[in-house]
């Protein structure tokens, strides 16, 4: 039979889905290590101090065991005496809001803005419910209500305690992870599925490789399959924390009107400087379905209504608030969590979990879980990158990036197609927009070096006995 001659890149840019991916396989296939090597030491930062983050809680309760927790010893005082105390503690500060004990062993929290305290920080003083005494003092952080211990971890994992400059490593490692994810799973499936045994090959570590650089691919590509979906959503929630990504998720959200509802602060006909107390408040707010752990934030200004809001978000339904007029008790205002939009709804859960707090433990071991496998698809990345350096003519090195060309060899509609989509990627998500041009300037440049460093250099030695053949790829006399 007569052989069929090669397909040339425009053949392979067809339309159909076979010819559009052996189009832009050889790009996605430059782009996934580019990505790869430089990005991904920011994505294991992140995975080691998020691995962290996700068991402070355990950390938090013994090591402030103290503060947290008391020994039960008959009725408790009532809440605006517990409030009094914390008050005397911290002279002349404003109370901001007042965590009551939920359980028989709990401390209450009452919890002071006072003046040069950085943004979501409290200064929280613990109270005995029963005995009136004060446990401790500190200063706690964000919903959570985090104590010292667990804020360092949070702002290690967030920007590496290097405040606004810091974030954008994390924002980095969440714009990327996604994209490598992504485009590594469309990678390894058109690899191992072509192959006998593709669907074992495409989920099997190993299965059915020699030893060396294709089991190592295998790894790679196999555990990176299992953790797509994980890496998904922790690159979705990751960034709705971010700075200039984040941004755009927000206006959008708005836009959309998929924005978290918020209990109403107007209280009709409200009797300024009447205030029925705090115990009075609570009991409205237990009347009107807010069980479990609440914060009650104190009225800012002498109409205001007190607002009750729930604060374990262990459960995905348990945040329900409730606005209660200060001078009569009434509830003039309830949000419940079924009312919220899906959209709404759906970022709870998601912050929830990338937090490693819905559900509690099953939930920190999914986590730690994927933050290990992180771990090791990153390090078998980099030992194939490893693997493919070269063994001749240097004691040293790394592996080569994938041949460059692999855009010029696309026809015009998916030169185009490609630009757009990177265009409007780039502006969604601004950090990738900029590492990508970071990553086609130093491309470029080692184009031009390997260029120079070939003219100067010459052609190529005839090999020997080849007589005047000429050059491979040089034109004949």
């Amino acid at each position: 039979m007569e052989r069929q001659p090669d397909k040339s890149a425009a053949d392979r840019a067809r339309p159909g889905p076979r010819g559009a991916w052996a189009a832009l396989r050889p790009l996605v296939l430059r782009l996934h290590f580019y990505a790869g090597v430089f990005v991904a030491p920011f994505v294991l930062v992140a995975a080691a101090t998020g691995l962290l983050y996700v068991w402070t809680p355990q950390i938090e309760q013994a090591v402030y065991a103290e503060q947290l927790y008391v020994e039960p010893g008959g009725e408790p005082l009532p809440l605006h005496e517990q409030v009094r105390t914390a008050r005397a503690e911290l002279s002349g500060a404003e109370v901001d809001a007042v965590r009551p004990a939920t359980g028989e062993e709990d401390s209450t929290r009452v919890l002071f803005d006072l003046p040069g305290s950085a943004e979501s920080h409290r200064t929280t003083v613990f109270v005995d419910p029963y005995g009136g005494e004060v446990l401790g003092v500190t200063e706690t952080y964000g919903t959570s209500g985090a104590l010292p211990a667990r804020t360092w971890v949070d702002m290690l994992h967030r920007n590496l305690h290097l405040g606004d400059a810091g974030r954008l490593y994390s924002e980095l490692a969440a714009s990327w992870l996604w994209v490598v994810a992504l485009g590594g799973a469309a990678l390894w499936a058109s690899t191992a599925l072509r192959r006998r045994g593709g669907a074992r090959r495409l989920l099997v570590p190993g299965a059915g490789t020699a030893p060396g650089r294709p089991r190592s691919v295998s790894v790679h590509g196999a555990a990176g399959t299992w953790l797509l979906a994980g890496l998904l959503f922790l690159s979705a929630t990751g960034l709705t924390w971010s700075q200039h990504a984040g941004a755009n998720i927000t206006e959008l959200r708005e836009r959309l009107a998929w924005t978290t509802p918020s209990v109403s602060a107007d209280v009709p006909n409200a009797s300024p400087g009447v205030d029925i107390g705090i115990d009075t408040v609570l009991a409205g707010a237990r009347d009107a379905g807010l069980d479990g752990p609440v914060e009650i934030s104190l009225p800012k200004d002498p109409a205001a209504p007190y607002t009750v809001t729930q604060i374990d978000r262990s459960w995905p339904t348990s945040v329900d608030s409730a606005a209660i007029a200060a001078d009569t008790g009434e509830v003039v205002d309830v949000v419940r969590f079924s009312d919220y939009p899906l959209m709404a709804k759906l970022s709870r859960w998601g912050i929830d979990a990338h937090m490693g707090v819905l559900f509690g433990v099953p939930n920190q071991l999914v986590l730690t879980a994927v933050a290990l496998g992180v771990v090791v698809v990153a390090a078998w990345g980099y030992r194939m990158w490893w693997q493919r350096r070269p063994t001749r003519g240097r004691a040293l090195g790394v592996g080569r990036p994938y041949p460059r060309g692999s855009f010029r060899a696309l026809t015009w509609p998916w030169r185009a197609a490609v630009v757009v989509v990177l265009a409007g990627l780039g502006w969604a998500v601004p950090l990738v927009g900029a590492s990508l041009a970071v990553f086609l300037a130093v491309d470029a440049a080692l184009g031009w070096r390997a260029r120079r460093q070939r003219r100067t250099a010459g052609p190529p030695p005839a090999a020997p006995g080849s007589g005047d053949a000429p050059v491979a790829g040089s034109r004949s006399r």
